[in-house]
């Protein structure tokens, strides 16, 4: 048995609603990094206990050459 905690899914029907705020674009969820992409404002935004985070602050930068993008 893994103490190791597993990321908490997000509702699939709520992934096909949401979009970026910024673009207003699609976003590619990220399961491992736990995050919504979105490629056009090369933003990622946080999942934190399988709800979305969906503020322009909140989100990380992919060129963030601090942080590594998954995919």
């Amino acid at each position: 048995m893994s103490d190791t905690p597993q990321p908490a899914d997000v509702d699939p029907r709520l992934l096909e609603l949401l979009v970026c705020p910024l673009t207003k674009g699609p976003l590619r969820y990220d399961r491992t990094a736990q995050e919504l992409v979105s490629e056009r404002a090369r933003l990622a935004y946080p999942i934190r206990d399988g709800i979305p985070i969906m503020l322009i602050d909140e989100a990380r930068h992919l060129d963030d050459p601090t942080h590594e993008a998954t995919g």
